[in-house]
């Protein structure tokens, strides 16, 4: 972000075609890997470990649809992954970037201002090649450029193949993915990603858009045009009690990925699925449907069958969308999911804050830290 406005116009944004994979660094692989198996339906899908020659860490990669995520644990007590896991407990490190020309990609962005951490290497075995390199982002999560179109193995060199189905539960790509930032934060980050990779601010919300009797939060969705890759980013306003974005942050010990949201085509199927399975969600009170009005008027959905999965309804001049979000998937009150279904609308549920707001608060007061 240091470079001059003349250095950042003659050399141009890094190319993205779309997301490549989230990495989760966590406490363990295998039960990470179990559980978003029989919860969210994911197949596991390739594996890596001291049997395939990685001494330090075990990987689980899942698939669903185009949503891949990798699920990485430490091995030994020391190094990198287990000093992140113990700091921040299971959460994102790597948000996976795929580009045509990784080295092209790394060289734009270092030189647009992002720090690199990881500088091009390309990786080799029977299925060809991968190249990659990676840059920082906020707190200890990175993007890494992926460059895999001579590559037809699985996932990765060093994996070999596992096939477990788990049956699916209509997943299929990656919509947005959230950050959450420091107080006084949030703007730099927007900054970062519009200097470095071009990103445009496709949306804003504060205090008086996001707002109930006790917090509030602050947030900017940054937006990739070409490829639409998109990261809200949300920082904590000031409020009478600690906002969910402090909880997280105290809880993370720094900024990160506070949510994944996954694209379905049938949020009511999807959703039903998944409490089958034993996902748990955030539920919304009687009192949120009665006051829904013309949000609910003109859905292909059943008003009821939504009310009683407690999907939540939003609409623009586009459209309307169907959202809904998971509680915390480990013990500490941070990385969620959220399921969305668009029909035309290209927001973020800007009328539906306030329910979520409230829900996540019942939440945090019954820990304690409202």
């Amino acid at each position: 972000m240091s470079n001059t406005l003349e250095t950042l116009v003659e050399v141009g944004a890094p190319v993205l075609e779309g997301t490549d994979h989230v990495e989760l660094w966590v406490g363990n692989a295998r039960q990470a890997a179990y559980h978003y198996r029989n919860a969210f339906g994911f197949d596991v899908v390739a594996y890596a470990g001291p049997e395939t020659g990685v001494r330090d860490r075990a990987s689980y990669v899942l698939q669903q649809g185009k949503v891949r995520l990798v699920l990485t644990a430490p091995l030994l007590p020391e190094g990198q992954v287990a000093d992140h896991v113990r700091l921040h407990g299971d959460g994102v490190r790597a948000i996976a970037l795929r580009v045509e020309d990784a080295r092209a990609a790394y060289e734009a962005a270092t030189a647009r201002g992002a720090r690199g951490v990881g500088e091009p290497t390309t990786v080799t075995d029977e299925n060809g090649a991968i190249t990659f390199a990676s840059v920082a982002t906020f707190g200890d999560t990175v993007h890494h450029f992926v460059e895999r179109n001579e590559y037809s193995g699985v996932h990765w060199p060093g994996y070999r193949e596992d096939r477990r189905a788990g049956g699916g539960v209509g997943l299929r790509f990656i919509d947005h993915t959230v950050g959450n930032v420091e107080l006084g934060k949030m703007d730099d980050w927007v900054t970062f990603y519009s200097e470095v990779f071009g990103f445009t601010v496709f949306q804003e919300f504060d205090e008086h858009d996001i707002a109930t009797q006790y917090s509030a939060l602050r947030s900017k969705v940054a937006r990739d045009p070409r490829s639409m890759i998109t990261f809200p980013i949300n920082e904590p306003a000031v409020g009478v009690r600690a906002s969910q974005i402090q909880e997280y942050l105290d809880y993370y010990r720094g900024s990160g990925v506070q949510h994944i949201a996954v694209h379905t085509d049938d949020i009511v199927s999807t959703v039903a699925a998944m409490r089958d399975r034993g996902v748990e969600f955030l539920t919304a009170p009687r009192s949120y449907y009665a006051a829904l009005g013309e949000r609910a008027e003109g859905i292909d959905e059943d008003l009821e069958r939504l009310e009683n999965l407690s999907v939540l309804i939003d609409r623009d001049d586009d459209g309307y969308l169907l959202q809904i979000f998971t509680r915390p998937v480990g013990d500490r009150p941070t990385l969620f999911f959220e399921v969305i279904q668009r029909k035309g609308c290209k927001g973020f549920g800007k009328g539906n804050f306030k329910a979520l707001f409230e829900a996540i608060e019942r939440e945090q007061a019954a820990r304690g830290n409202l």
